[in-house]
């Protein structure tokens, strides 16, 4: 499983280093975030494109995404 750590980086950097990461490895891509802009801007980039994705707040401010496969 990929790990992307977007964590300080402002958009679009966060979106970016997530597509980048499903070019490379589309089966799991786990991606961490620490703003809110970010938890937005990813999680709307996955839904747009289909990704099954499973979202875990580790605290008030940084969120997991776990990216699995697209759905069918």
């Amino acid at each position: 499983m990929a790990q992307v750590d977007t964590r300080g980086m402002s958009c679009p950097q966060p979106v970016l280093m997530t597509k980048k990461a499903l070019d490379i490895n589309s089966a799991e891509v786990t991606v961490l975030v620490d703003s809110k802009t970010a938890k937005s801007n990813v999680e709307r980039y996955l839904n747009l494109t289909g990704y099954t994705i499973n979202t875990i707040e580790l605290d008030s401010k940084t969120h997991t995404f776990e990216i699995s496969a697209k759905k069918q």
